[in-house]
């Protein structure tokens, strides 16, 4: 075992003794967060708008700060991105994160100097509570890769902007810049298929150990290396390779495929990361969830999701929440982003201690009928049926279908690429619809009603979904194919890449 290995173990058992703390302590740091977030932006000209000097308790908070997503706070975020200094927090941000939003084109969301190292506190804690647990840590010592965004950073207003992957890039701690791959100068190529063709030529004779990145996109870094390695699983590329890192999007649906792919049953550790703040990460292999950063700069808020489209919803701090219920989660941050729906909806699993998963997006959900199914819903409905009936599914979306061919009942329409197709596919479809009505009454009572038709699915061709965000401009980095839409704007896209029907057997 090598140098590394043993340290960080040393390193591991001291973080977890902290980690164990603040476990404990979940609701009282929760507590505290809050009043040094207050205090400290009293003075920045949201709090001065906001009557900070007046706020005791969250009660009072919460009747000055109301709930806004990024469009509604904007007016104060573009103060912040023009270089105009105290406004959401004190100074200027450290970074602006640029993302992609679905309603304002491109988003700025700041980094102040006390929430970067919370970033990098919470991705490190994640690996040492790994070697804690299992004390593996032989992958210190090997090669890591880790497929994000360009660190090349622009300036907005002086202020350096770019992908948080990329930013994230430039606070690599130096024991682990050895060990890191690609290359800084591969890892500035902008084009996602020209970078990962780079990233495979530079890393096919390295001793990998670590890969972390984003499942779909990961799988074609897996794929594009076993192809030019004539056709071998990456376990025979690369032996030593221990642990996946992932984040940004639910695992499941790509397990199978990847995990064939590699060839054996790999470990795993979800995180929970945005460029708002690292919220979460998997703490334990044994159990289920991520726990909750309850000191980490973020005091969080939580709406029933039922509840998170009326005028006034419900909304909670940590020590009220229940178990097995969905929430929208909302942030409070030290880098200035108040009352901030971030658009997911979690559930707790665990509260001693405070563990989650990741249920879905907000806006992203079908109720074009009044049934609101969520994404939890559909992934669980797919996934059990197609790991029953051995089928590997590579990608999906669905969307409603409100003006049906005359005489057709509306439905909901699937649009699966496969890797491998069901032998019966009208079959498959009902076995889906079945799960999915014992999953979400509203469907099973619409259904069940004729109201609505089972649902149809689109068997796509192969690469549709690469091919489809190479065409939107957003292949590869941190971008996600929406699971579930109320409308049809990528479902109409997608018309175009239905496979024909297979031949009768």
């Amino acid at each position: 075992m090598g140098l590394k290995a043993i340290l960080s173990k040393v390193f591991a058992a001291w973080v977890n003794t902290d980690l164990n703390r603040i476990r404990k302590n979940a609701v009282s740091l929760q507590q505290k967060t809050f009043e040094q977030l207050i205090q400290q932006a009293k003075n920045t000209s949201f709090g001065k708008d906001h009557n900070f000097s007046q706020i005791k308790n969250y009660r009072d908070f919460k009747k000055h700060v109301p709930i806004r997503d990024y469009e509604e706070l904007s007016p104060y975020i573009k103060r912040v991105a023009n270089g105009e200094a105290d406004v959401l927090w004190p100074g200027k941000p450290t970074y602006l994160t640029k993302t992609s939003g679905t309603t304002s084109g491109v988003k700025y969301i700041p980094i102040s100097k006390e929430s970067m190292p919370e970033h990098i506190k919470a991705a490190r804690n994640a690996l040492l509570s790994y070697i804690h647990e299992t004390g593996k840590a032989d992958f210190l010592n090997g090669k890591m890769i880790f497929l994000q965004g360009s660190p090349v950073l622009a300036e907005k207003a002086g202020i350096p902007t770019g992908r948080l992957s990329g930013i994230v890039a430039h606070h690599v701690p130096a024991y682990l810049q050895k060990n890191r791959l690609p290359s800084y100068e591969i890892n500035c190529i902008e084009d996602w298929e020209e970078k990962v063709d780079a990233i495979v030529q530079e890393t096919a004779k390295e001793d990998m150990r670590l890969i972390s990145g984003i499942p779909p996109w990961c799988q074609m870094y897996f794929d594009r290396i076993s192809a030019i390695s004539g056709g071998k699983k990456i376990k025979d590329i690369f032996p030593n390779f221990k642990l996946f890192v992932y984040g940004g999007v639910n695992f499941e649906p790509y397990r199978a495929r990847m995990l064939d792919s590699i060839g054996f049953n790999i470990d795993t550790i979800e995180t929970y990361p945005a460029s708002e703040g690292f919220i979460a990460f998997q703490d334990s292999q044994k159990e289920k969830g991520l726990l909750l950063l309850v000191n980490s700069g973020i005091f969080y808020e939580f709406i029933p999701t039922d509840e998170y489209f009326n005028k006034s919803p419900t909304r909670i701090s940590l020590e009220d929440v229940e178990l097995d219920k969905n929430y929208a989660l909302i942030l409070n941050t030290n880098a200035g982003l108040w009352g901030y729906s971030l658009g997911d909806t979690i559930k707790f699993i665990s509260k001693n201690p405070y563990k989650i998963v990741v249920t879905g997006r907000i806006k992203h959900y079908i109720s074009a009928f009044g049934e609101h199914v969520i994404g939890e819903e559909v992934e669980q409905a797919l996934m059990g049926v197609a790991n029953q009936e051995g089928v590997d599914i590579i990608e999906f979306t669905v969307a409603p279908q409100v003006n049906p061919t005359q005489g057709q009942l509306p439905y909901h329409e699937w649009f699966i690429e496969f890797g491998t197709i069901p032998k019966d596919m009208k079959a498959f479809a009902a076995k889906v619809d079945k799960a999915l009505q014992a999953k979400n009454i509203y469907y099973f009572d619409l259904i069940d009603g004729n109201i609505l038709q089972p649902l149809i699915i689109q068997s796509l061709k192969k690469d549709t979904f690469i091919n489809y965000m190479r065409s939107q401009g957003k292949l590869g980095g941190q971008n996600k194919v929406p699971r579930l839409a109320n409308d049809r704007k990528i479902a109409d896209e997608l018309k175009d890449y239905i496979a024909p029907p297979n031949p009768p057997r």
